[in-house]
């Protein structure tokens, strides 16, 4: 049972820091080996290719300013979205089907969406990087 305050804090900073670490990983692999894996899924679902612009911010900067606690809400907003997008586009209904090993063929994607959903509603604790005015930067 947690009874203080300072352990509930101390996950939400453990949160933050592996769910926006794990997320920096795909925007950085994204940004190294380019968008035209992005721009094809989103024409072959009738998608304007432009939308890849939007991958930066959400597996880039919103990691980096989930992990330092910054924006936490909007961050965590924007990576649950991003993973809804990204299971209509990859799985779509087979999301929900089984894979080889016996997990859900979407299960990454719903790990970080719920993460993402969880740090919206909570906000980010109270270790963070800045905390100078708490209800703009949260």
């Amino acid at each position: 049972m947690v009874k203080k305050k300072s352990n509930i804090d101390l996950a939400l900073l453990l949160l933050r820091i592996f769910t926006g670490g794990l997320m920096l990983f795909h925007g950085i692999a994204k940004l190294l080996h380019g968008h035209d894996k992005i721009k094809n899924l989103l024409s072959a679902k009738g998608l304007p290719e432009f939308l890849w612009l939007g991958v930066p911010f959400a597996e880039i900067l919103a990691p980096i300013l989930l992990i330092f606690g910054v924006f936490s809400r909007i961050s965590g907003l924007l990576i649950a979205f991003t993973m809804i997008f990204a299971l209509f586009l990859t799985t779509g209904f087979n999301a929900f089907g089984l894979s080889k090993t016996g997990g859900l063929n979407g299960e990454l994607n719903f790990l970080f969406l719920v993460n993402g959903v969880f740090l919206y509603i909570t906000g980010p604790g109270k270790y963070v990087l800045l905390s100078v005015n708490k209800r703009i930067l949260q």
